[in-house]
Protein backbone atom coordinates (compact mmCIF):
# COMPACT_ATOMS: atom_id res chain seq x y z
CA UNK A 1 0.00 0.00 0.00
CA UNK A 2 2.52 2.54 0.93
CA UNK A 3 4.89 1.48 -2.42
CA UNK A 4 1.59 2.23 -4.92
CA UNK A 5 1.26 6.05 -3.23
CA UNK A 6 5.15 6.37 -3.32
CA UNK A 7 4.57 5.65 -7.04
CA UNK A 8 1.51 7.82 -7.46
CA UNK A 9 3.76 10.55 -5.67
CA UNK A 10 6.12 9.99 -8.24
CA UNK A 11 4.43 9.85 -11.77
CA UNK A 12 4.04 14.17 -11.66
CA UNK A 13 7.63 14.12 -11.20
CA UNK A 14 8.88 11.67 -13.76
CA UNK A 15 6.20 13.43 -16.48
CA UNK A 16 7.83 17.11 -15.95
CA UNK A 17 11.38 15.41 -16.03
CA UNK A 18 10.87 14.01 -19.36
CA UNK A 19 8.74 16.50 -20.57
CA UNK A 20 12.21 19.01 -19.97
CA UNK A 21 13.92 16.38 -21.37
CA UNK A 22 11.52 16.27 -24.86
CA UNK A 23 11.84 20.50 -24.83
CA UNK A 24 15.80 20.63 -24.57
CA UNK A 25 16.35 17.98 -27.63
CA UNK A 26 14.45 20.26 -29.31
CA UNK A 27 15.96 23.08 -28.90
CA UNK A 28 19.47 21.82 -29.33
CA UNK A 29 18.20 20.44 -32.46
CA UNK A 30 16.70 24.21 -33.82
CA UNK A 31 20.61 25.48 -32.56
CA UNK A 32 22.11 22.60 -34.91
CA UNK A 33 20.03 24.22 -37.96
CA UNK A 34 20.65 27.40 -37.05
CA UNK A 35 24.27 26.56 -36.84
CA UNK A 36 24.76 24.87 -40.48
CA UNK A 37 22.64 27.65 -42.17
CA UNK A 38 25.40 30.06 -40.59
CA UNK A 39 28.22 28.18 -41.80
CA UNK A 40 26.79 28.27 -45.29
CA UNK A 41 25.78 31.65 -45.79
CA UNK A 42 29.51 32.11 -44.63
CA UNK A 43 31.15 29.65 -47.19
CA UNK A 44 29.42 31.32 -49.73
CA UNK A 45 29.93 35.45 -48.63
CA UNK A 46 33.55 33.63 -48.01
CA UNK A 47 33.51 32.94 -52.30
CA UNK A 48 32.08 36.37 -52.93
CA UNK A 49 34.65 38.40 -51.41
CA UNK A 50 36.91 35.82 -53.14
CA UNK A 51 35.24 36.42 -56.73
CA UNK A 52 35.13 39.91 -55.88
CA UNK A 53 38.83 39.99 -55.20
CA UNK A 54 39.55 38.40 -58.03
CA UNK A 55 37.17 40.44 -60.79
CA UNK A 56 39.30 43.71 -59.25
CA UNK A 57 42.51 42.08 -60.48
CA UNK A 58 41.04 41.08 -63.62
CA UNK A 59 39.73 44.73 -64.23
CA UNK A 60 43.04 46.41 -62.95
CA UNK A 61 45.16 44.01 -65.57
CA UNK A 62 42.36 44.92 -68.45
CA UNK A 63 43.44 48.75 -67.74
CA UNK A 64 46.95 48.42 -68.06
CA UNK A 65 46.15 46.82 -71.17
CA UNK A 66 43.87 49.79 -72.70
CA UNK A 67 45.68 52.34 -71.52
CA UNK A 68 48.74 50.75 -73.05
CA UNK A 69 47.15 50.41 -76.37
CA UNK A 70 45.45 53.98 -76.08
CA UNK A 71 48.92 55.61 -75.46
CA UNK A 72 50.33 53.56 -78.81
CA UNK A 73 46.69 54.51 -80.96
CA UNK A 74 47.96 58.49 -79.58
CA UNK A 75 51.41 58.19 -81.22
CA UNK A 76 49.86 56.44 -84.89
CA UNK A 77 47.79 59.42 -84.67
CA UNK A 78 50.22 62.06 -84.27
CA UNK A 79 51.91 59.78 -87.25
CA UNK A 80 49.07 59.56 -89.36
CA UNK A 81 48.12 63.39 -88.74
CA UNK A 82 52.07 64.31 -89.54
CA UNK A 83 51.55 62.25 -92.86
CA UNK A 84 48.36 64.05 -94.08
CA UNK A 85 49.85 67.39 -93.58
CA UNK A 86 52.43 66.47 -95.31
CA UNK A 87 50.46 65.31 -98.24
CA UNK A 88 48.48 67.93 -98.24
CA UNK A 89 50.85 70.70 -98.67
CA UNK A 90 52.47 68.80 -101.63
CA UNK A 91 48.37 68.55 -102.97
CA UNK A 92 48.60 72.25 -102.30
CA UNK A 93 51.92 73.18 -104.28
CA UNK A 94 50.97 70.56 -106.83
CA UNK A 95 47.57 72.56 -107.45
CA UNK A 96 49.56 75.90 -107.93
CA UNK A 97 51.95 74.78 -110.20
CA UNK A 98 48.63 73.34 -111.86
CA UNK A 99 46.51 77.08 -111.66
CA UNK A 100 50.21 78.43 -112.80
CA UNK A 101 50.47 76.69 -115.93
CA UNK A 102 46.76 76.96 -116.91
CA UNK A 103 47.12 80.53 -117.09
CA UNK A 104 50.18 81.06 -119.11
CA UNK A 105 49.41 77.93 -121.41
CA UNK A 106 46.12 78.92 -124.00
CA UNK A 107 44.33 75.90 -124.58
CA UNK A 108 42.58 75.95 -128.13
CA UNK A 109 40.85 72.78 -127.74
CA UNK A 110 39.35 73.72 -124.26
CA UNK A 111 38.01 76.82 -126.31
CA UNK A 112 36.36 74.80 -129.14
CA UNK A 113 34.77 72.35 -126.33
CA UNK A 114 33.27 75.71 -124.47
CA UNK A 115 31.69 77.02 -127.50
CA UNK A 116 30.30 73.69 -128.94
CA UNK A 117 28.67 73.31 -125.30
CA UNK A 118 27.07 76.96 -125.87
CA UNK A 119 26.14 76.19 -129.59
CA UNK A 120 24.18 73.38 -128.24
CA UNK A 121 22.74 74.97 -125.41
CA UNK A 122 21.51 77.36 -127.48
CA UNK A 123 20.16 75.09 -130.41
CA UNK A 124 18.46 73.48 -127.17
CA UNK A 125 16.46 76.19 -126.04
CA UNK A 126 15.53 77.07 -129.57
CA UNK A 127 13.94 73.96 -129.97
CA UNK A 128 12.12 73.75 -126.54
CA UNK A 129 10.63 77.33 -127.62
CA UNK A 130 9.45 76.08 -131.02
CA UNK A 131 8.05 73.14 -128.95
CA UNK A 132 6.15 75.46 -126.81
CA UNK A 133 5.19 77.54 -129.80
CA UNK A 134 3.27 74.31 -131.65
CA UNK A 135 1.79 73.00 -127.96
CA UNK A 136 0.48 76.36 -127.01
CA UNK A 137 -0.38 77.07 -130.68
CA UNK A 138 1.31 80.63 -129.91
CA UNK A 139 -0.71 83.04 -131.99
CA UNK A 140 -0.45 86.28 -129.82
CA UNK A 141 1.49 89.14 -131.36
CA UNK A 142 0.36 91.94 -129.08
CA UNK A 143 1.93 92.55 -125.61
CA UNK A 144 -0.06 94.51 -122.51
CA UNK A 145 0.92 98.21 -122.93
CA UNK A 146 -1.54 100.01 -120.41
CA UNK A 147 -4.77 100.10 -118.43
CA UNK A 148 -7.05 102.85 -120.00
CA UNK A 149 -10.18 103.28 -118.41
CA UNK A 150 -12.51 101.40 -115.86
CA UNK A 151 -16.22 101.14 -115.70
CA UNK A 152 -18.14 100.02 -112.75
CA UNK A 153 -20.91 98.07 -113.73
CA UNK A 154 -22.72 96.98 -110.31
CA UNK A 155 -22.27 96.58 -106.62
CA UNK A 156 -23.61 93.45 -105.22
CA UNK A 157 -22.20 90.91 -102.73
CA UNK A 158 -19.61 90.96 -100.16
CA UNK A 159 -15.57 92.10 -100.02
CA UNK A 160 -15.18 88.35 -101.89
CA UNK A 161 -16.32 87.19 -105.33
CA UNK A 162 -16.00 86.55 -109.19
CA UNK A 163 -17.96 87.65 -112.36
CA UNK A 164 -17.17 86.76 -115.91
CA UNK A 165 -18.30 85.90 -119.29
CA UNK A 166 -17.47 82.55 -121.13
CA UNK A 167 -14.54 83.40 -124.05
CA UNK A 168 -14.99 80.12 -125.63
CA UNK A 169 -19.07 80.72 -126.05
CA UNK A 170 -20.16 83.04 -128.80
CA UNK A 171 -23.61 83.65 -126.41
CA UNK A 172 -23.42 86.92 -124.14
CA UNK A 173 -24.11 85.47 -121.05
CA UNK A 174 -22.81 86.96 -117.51
CA UNK A 175 -22.27 84.70 -114.57
CA UNK A 176 -21.61 86.22 -111.13
CA UNK A 177 -20.36 83.67 -108.35
CA UNK A 178 -20.24 85.95 -104.37
CA UNK A 179 -18.45 84.86 -101.70
CA UNK A 180 -14.94 82.33 -100.91
CA UNK A 181 -17.63 79.40 -100.42
CA UNK A 182 -20.65 79.05 -102.04
CA UNK A 183 -22.51 76.37 -104.40
CA UNK A 184 -25.11 78.81 -106.39
CA UNK A 185 -23.80 80.17 -109.52
CA UNK A 186 -25.94 82.81 -111.15
CA UNK A 187 -26.63 83.33 -114.60
CA UNK A 188 -27.90 86.32 -116.82
CA UNK A 189 -29.51 86.47 -120.32
CA UNK A 190 -26.86 89.38 -120.51
CA UNK A 191 -24.98 92.47 -118.96
CA UNK A 192 -28.19 94.80 -119.07
CA UNK A 193 -30.02 91.78 -117.20
CA UNK A 194 -27.37 91.80 -114.43
CA UNK A 195 -27.50 95.12 -114.34
CA UNK A 196 -31.11 95.71 -113.35
CA UNK A 197 -32.13 96.70 -109.39
CA UNK A 198 -33.87 93.41 -109.13
CA UNK A 199 -31.26 91.46 -111.26
CA UNK A 200 -31.49 88.43 -108.77
CA UNK A 201 -34.91 87.76 -110.26
CA UNK A 202 -33.82 87.37 -113.91
CA UNK A 203 -31.14 84.88 -112.87
CA UNK A 204 -30.75 81.35 -113.34
CA UNK A 205 -29.54 79.21 -110.50
CA UNK A 206 -27.49 76.67 -111.27
CA UNK A 207 -26.06 74.83 -107.89
CA UNK A 208 -23.30 72.96 -107.97
CA UNK A 209 -22.76 69.27 -106.30
CA UNK A 210 -19.59 70.64 -104.21
CA UNK A 211 -19.49 74.12 -103.14
CA UNK A 212 -16.03 75.91 -104.15
CA UNK A 213 -13.26 77.63 -102.64
CA UNK A 214 -11.59 80.83 -102.47
CA UNK A 215 -12.09 83.33 -105.94
CA UNK A 216 -10.19 81.80 -108.84
CA UNK A 217 -12.63 80.41 -110.64
CA UNK A 218 -13.25 80.47 -114.50
CA UNK A 219 -16.13 79.37 -117.21
CA UNK A 220 -14.39 78.03 -120.44
CA UNK A 221 -16.16 76.21 -123.10
CA UNK A 222 -19.44 75.79 -120.93
CA UNK A 223 -17.49 74.27 -118.40
CA UNK A 224 -17.30 76.10 -114.67
CA UNK A 225 -13.64 74.95 -112.88
CA UNK A 226 -13.07 75.39 -109.86
CA UNK A 227 -10.70 74.43 -106.45
CA UNK A 228 -13.58 71.91 -104.44
CA UNK A 229 -14.31 73.30 -101.09
CA UNK A 230 -12.14 71.19 -98.05
CA UNK A 231 -9.86 69.64 -100.45
CA UNK A 232 -6.24 70.56 -100.75
CA UNK A 233 -5.87 70.86 -104.80
CA UNK A 234 -8.76 69.13 -106.35
CA UNK A 235 -10.13 70.92 -109.73
CA UNK A 236 -13.88 70.15 -110.57
CA UNK A 237 -14.87 70.35 -113.90
CA UNK A 238 -18.36 71.26 -114.18
CA UNK A 239 -20.93 71.08 -116.58
CA UNK A 240 -23.45 74.53 -116.52
CA UNK A 241 -25.94 73.06 -118.50
CA UNK A 242 -26.00 69.31 -117.76
CA UNK A 243 -25.56 70.60 -113.77
CA UNK A 244 -23.50 67.54 -113.81
CA UNK A 245 -19.23 66.81 -112.44
CA UNK A 246 -17.96 66.30 -115.97
CA UNK A 247 -14.50 65.59 -114.76
CA UNK A 248 -11.83 66.30 -111.56
CA UNK A 249 -8.02 66.40 -111.48
CA UNK A 250 -5.37 66.85 -108.64
CA UNK A 251 -2.93 69.66 -109.02
CA UNK A 252 0.55 68.66 -107.70
CA UNK A 253 2.00 71.10 -105.61
CA UNK A 254 -0.68 73.49 -104.97
CA UNK A 255 -3.16 74.07 -101.94
CA UNK A 256 -0.50 74.46 -99.22
CA UNK A 257 -0.20 78.46 -99.65
CA UNK A 258 -2.01 81.08 -100.90
CA UNK A 259 -1.63 81.82 -104.21
CA UNK A 260 -1.19 85.78 -103.52
CA UNK A 261 -0.50 87.10 -99.96
CA UNK A 262 -3.06 89.91 -100.02
CA UNK A 263 -5.95 86.87 -100.87
CA UNK A 264 -5.53 84.58 -98.53
CA UNK A 265 -8.81 82.92 -99.29
CA UNK A 266 -7.59 81.52 -102.58
CA UNK A 267 -5.13 78.71 -102.78
CA UNK A 268 -6.00 78.20 -106.57
CA UNK A 269 -6.28 80.42 -108.75
CA UNK A 270 -7.41 79.53 -112.17
CA UNK A 271 -7.04 81.79 -115.32
CA UNK A 272 -7.61 81.86 -119.89
CA UNK A 273 -6.58 83.43 -122.41
CA UNK A 274 -6.00 82.77 -125.92
CA UNK A 275 -4.19 79.52 -124.93
CA UNK A 276 -6.68 78.01 -122.79
CA UNK A 277 -6.55 77.18 -119.15
CA UNK A 278 -4.15 77.76 -116.62
CA UNK A 279 -3.88 77.63 -112.70
CA UNK A 280 -1.57 79.84 -111.12
CA UNK A 281 -0.40 78.50 -107.18
CA UNK A 282 2.31 79.41 -104.53
CA UNK A 283 4.98 76.53 -103.23
CA UNK A 284 6.82 76.18 -100.48
CA UNK A 285 9.97 74.90 -102.89
CA UNK A 286 9.50 78.26 -104.45
CA UNK A 287 9.78 80.36 -101.35
CA UNK A 288 6.26 81.55 -102.16
CA UNK A 289 7.01 82.68 -105.89
CA UNK A 290 3.96 81.65 -108.41
CA UNK A 291 4.03 79.00 -110.30
CA UNK A 292 2.61 78.67 -113.62
CA UNK A 293 0.55 75.45 -114.61
CA UNK A 294 -0.88 74.70 -117.95
CA UNK A 295 -4.09 72.54 -118.09
CA UNK A 296 -5.76 70.46 -120.84
CA UNK A 297 -9.07 71.77 -120.49
CA UNK A 298 -10.88 68.76 -122.38
CA UNK A 299 -8.65 65.94 -120.43
CA UNK A 300 -7.86 67.45 -117.36
CA UNK A 301 -4.48 66.78 -117.49
CA UNK A 302 -1.29 68.84 -116.97
CA UNK A 303 1.09 69.55 -119.77
CA UNK A 304 3.90 71.63 -118.43
CA UNK A 305 4.60 74.20 -115.36
CA UNK A 306 6.94 76.96 -114.84
CA UNK A 307 8.11 78.50 -111.67
CA UNK A 308 8.36 82.19 -112.21
CA UNK A 309 10.62 84.52 -109.80
CA UNK A 310 7.22 86.66 -109.38
CA UNK A 311 6.81 86.65 -105.68
CA UNK A 312 3.51 86.44 -104.10
CA UNK A 313 4.30 88.55 -101.17
CA UNK A 314 2.34 91.85 -101.50
CA UNK A 315 0.01 90.44 -104.54
CA UNK A 316 -3.75 90.24 -104.88
CA UNK A 317 -4.06 88.98 -107.81
CA UNK A 318 -3.28 88.31 -111.07
CA UNK A 319 -4.09 86.62 -114.99
CA UNK A 320 -3.06 85.18 -118.07
CA UNK A 321 -3.07 87.38 -121.06
CA UNK A 322 -1.10 85.70 -124.70
CA UNK A 323 1.30 83.51 -122.79
CA UNK A 324 1.83 86.04 -119.94
CA UNK A 325 1.56 86.17 -116.47
CA UNK A 326 0.73 89.91 -115.12
CA UNK A 327 1.00 90.07 -110.88
CA UNK A 328 -1.12 92.84 -109.62
CA UNK A 329 -0.01 94.44 -106.49
CA UNK A 330 -1.05 96.28 -103.84
CA UNK A 331 -0.79 97.35 -100.47
CA UNK A 332 -2.40 95.55 -97.10
CA UNK A 333 -4.53 98.47 -96.79
CA UNK A 334 -5.75 98.61 -100.29
CA UNK A 335 -4.21 101.36 -102.45
CA UNK A 336 -3.58 101.83 -105.97
CA UNK A 337 -3.05 98.73 -107.54
CA UNK A 338 -0.36 98.40 -110.14
CA UNK A 339 0.72 95.44 -112.43
CA UNK A 340 4.49 95.12 -111.60
CA UNK A 341 5.75 91.37 -112.18
CA UNK A 342 5.38 90.05 -116.36
CA UNK A 343 6.42 86.69 -116.60
CA UNK A 344 6.69 84.95 -120.41
CA UNK A 345 6.39 81.58 -120.73
CA UNK A 346 7.66 81.26 -124.53
CA UNK A 347 10.84 83.40 -122.81
CA UNK A 348 11.62 81.84 -119.84
CA UNK A 349 15.00 81.99 -119.77
CA UNK A 350 14.68 85.49 -120.05
CA UNK A 351 14.65 88.46 -116.60
CA UNK A 352 10.61 89.17 -116.01
CA UNK A 353 10.02 92.46 -116.36
CA UNK A 354 8.78 95.48 -114.15
CA UNK A 355 6.11 97.74 -115.84
CA UNK A 356 4.55 99.37 -113.40
CA UNK A 357 1.13 99.40 -114.87
CA UNK A 358 -1.53 101.27 -112.94
CA UNK A 359 -4.80 100.42 -112.48
CA UNK A 360 -6.52 104.14 -113.20
CA UNK A 361 -8.85 106.52 -111.42
CA UNK A 362 -9.41 103.64 -108.17
CA UNK A 363 -8.27 103.29 -104.38
CA UNK A 364 -9.10 99.95 -102.89
CA UNK A 365 -8.24 96.03 -103.06
CA UNK A 366 -8.94 93.15 -105.69
CA UNK A 367 -10.63 89.86 -105.01
CA UNK A 368 -10.28 88.79 -108.55
CA UNK A 369 -8.92 90.12 -111.77
CA UNK A 370 -9.71 87.68 -115.37
CA UNK A 371 -8.57 88.32 -118.60
CA UNK A 372 -11.39 87.73 -121.17
CA UNK A 373 -9.08 87.52 -124.15
CA UNK A 374 -12.21 87.60 -126.65
CA UNK A 375 -12.98 90.84 -125.52
CA UNK A 376 -9.58 91.85 -124.44
CA UNK A 377 -10.79 92.84 -120.98
CA UNK A 378 -9.94 92.75 -117.51
CA UNK A 379 -13.12 91.14 -115.58
CA UNK A 380 -12.32 92.46 -111.65
CA UNK A 381 -14.28 91.97 -108.24
CA UNK A 382 -13.11 95.45 -106.09
CA UNK A 383 -14.84 95.04 -102.66
CA UNK A 384 -18.00 94.28 -103.64
CA UNK A 385 -18.00 95.94 -107.11
CA UNK A 386 -17.63 94.25 -110.71
CA UNK A 387 -15.63 96.34 -112.66
CA UNK A 388 -14.48 96.11 -116.64
CA UNK A 389 -11.07 97.48 -117.42
CA UNK A 390 -10.20 97.88 -121.13
CA UNK A 391 -6.62 97.44 -121.89
CA UNK A 392 -4.47 98.94 -124.66
CA UNK A 393 -2.07 96.85 -126.21
CA UNK A 394 1.04 97.16 -128.50
CA UNK A 395 2.37 95.09 -131.44
CA UNK A 396 5.46 92.72 -130.03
Amino acid sequence: MVVLQVQFLLMPFLMSIMGAAQYLMQDAALLSYIDQRFLSLEKRLEKCNQDMLEYVEEFRDLSKTVLSRLAGLSAAKAQVQSEVENLLSRIYRAQRDIDYFGSVTESNACLEVHEELVKQQLLEEAEEKKRLQLMLNASCDHVLAGIRSLKVVKKTGGKHGSWMKDPGKKHTKIYLLSGSVNNVILEFANIMAFMENNHTLRARRVPLPLPWEGTGHVIYQGFLFYHRHGSLNEIIKFNIQRRTVADQMLLPGAGRLPAYQLSPQTKIDLAVDEQGLWALHAEPETSGNIVITKINHATMAVERSWDTPCSSKGAEAAFMACNTLHVVYNSPSGGASCIQCLYDVLDALSTPTNPGLHFPKRQGSHSTVHYNPKEKQLFAWGDGSQIIYKLHTEQK
